[in-house]
């Protein structure tokens, strides 16, 4: 899990923050760069292809089993779209986005494989170490793909980094091959009407009979919202931001992608000790609370800039808060899923709670270009308020009695 958890984070940077920073040295407006880097809105889309790999093999790796067999064709995809952005560059701008979202398709589509592969290998009893595993595992990736490979360019051309980084998959992909395929029974659909009925509509038909229609909704537009805060400052505004703070790429490297990594792993660890201290429900909240108000930590960042004492600690409460926020976040959304459908329904929720984040990211340069950074940043923490009053009214149905699969499956 930790190879595979660093298999699936090795491609998120690439068509987002970091190739944010190949675009800008190539004379990339800032609103084309926020465009181009949100590539990534793709991870927002991956339900849509989801039910595929919870019911169609691939001919071609048939042998490998369902999950493995899936988790090689994705990862020989990012494979193949990081060499060609790297031969492409951006100075051929079309077919080098094109190769990009190919790298983003495929890495969304390793996550849904990763995911179903973790919660098919060990009962839930032993999810929390190997979430805990996969993570670490993914931040490790992050450093690789975020300082190493700003740090490398700052020695070399952006096209060796990426050749160098497509080299690197060979190693999850090694792994694929050597490790053991899940043994689960799996029931094969009679006909088009059965499968699509069980891969599609089923799904998500469970999660509104499971609550009812009002909470279902009222749940699923918190689930939009909740997250918009953070995912509006990892997007590509944030890498033309510390570049035109008067950062070199060796700094940025440092302190946002090896030191900042660091201080997410300590917050995620403190998040995991509350979440079993007080449950996901509450976590969740000052969590969420937390990590708007530390996007106001950038206001003095534009204040001093150039200062790299000031970018540090910046960084520790930006950091600190994100990580602290992912625990309580998976914690939540797994605590919604039906497990007779885990791979499906767990692959709606995690695209829904990042795509408003995904789309502001989208026009993030625009916003930021039109208004200055400084009100953008306010605009993200202003954007917690409405999250903050469904979390208010959400409140008595989660914060004591926050259901579960297992307990959803006893009730029917």
């Amino acid at each position: 899990m930790f190879l595979l958890g660093f298999s699936s984070g090795l491609p998120f940077l690439l068509v987002a923050g970091t190739l944010a920073y190949w675009l800008k040295e190539n004379g990339i407006e800032l609103k084309d760069i926020t465009m181009i880097a949100s590539a990534g809105m793709t991870y927002a889309f991956k339900f849509l292809w989801a039910p595929l790999l919870d019911h169609w093999k691939l001919p071609l790796f048939c042998r490998l089993g369902q999950r493995r067999g899936w988790l090689l064709f994705a990862q020989l995809g990012v494979l193949a779209g990081l060499l060609g952005m790297a031969v492409l560059t951006p100075l051929n701008l079309a077919p080098f986005v094109g190769a990009t979202l190919v790298v983003a398709f495929f890495g969304a589509t390793q996550d849904i494989a990763v995911d179903a592969y973790r919660i098919e290998i060990a009962p839930t009893s032993e999810q929390g170490a190997l979430v805990a595993t996969y993570a670490l595992g993914y931040r490790i990736a992050l450093i690789v793909a975020g300082a190493f490979a700003l740090i490398l360019a700052d020695h070399m051309s952006w096209t060796r980094v990426y050749l160098l980084l497509a080299a690197i998959m060979v190693i999850p992909i090694g792994t694929t091959l050597w490790a053991a395929e899940p043994q689960v029974m799996r029931h094969t659909p009679r006909g088009w009407g059965e499968a699509m009925r069980e891969s599609v509509v089923d799904p998500f038909a469970d999660f509104f009979r499971r609550y009812g229609w009002w909470l279902a909704l009222v749940t699923l537009l918190f689930v939009l919202l909740f997250k918009i805060p953070e995912q509006a400052t990892i997007g590509g505004v944030m890498s033309p931001f510390y570049r035109d703070m008067g950062f070199s790429k060796t700094e940025i490297g440092t302190v946002t992608k090896i030191y900042g990594i660091w201080v997410g792993i300590v917050g995620a660890f403190v998040a995991g000790a509350a979440v079993a201290r007080w449950g996901a429900w509450r976590v969740l909240g000052v969590g969420m609370v937390a990590i708007g108000l530390s996007n106001l930590l950038f206001l003095w960042l534009i204040a001093h800039p150039g200062n790299l004492l000031v970018l540090t600690l910046v960084i520790s409460g930006d950091n600190f808060t994100q990580g602290f926020f992912g625990p309580p976040t998976v914690a939540f959304l797994s605590s919604l899923v039906n497990r007779q459908h885990t791979a499906t329904q767990y692959a709606l929720l995690s695209s829904l709670v990042n795509l408003p984040g995904k789309l502001l990211g989208f026009f993030a340069g625009g916003i930021a270009s039109a208004t200055g950074y400084g009100s953008f940043f306010v605009l993200t923490v202003v954007s917690v308020i409405p999250a903050t009053l469904l979390f208010t009214y959400l409140w008595p149905r989660f914060s004591h009695d926050q259901p579960t699969a297992t307990n959803a499956d006893k009730a029917e």
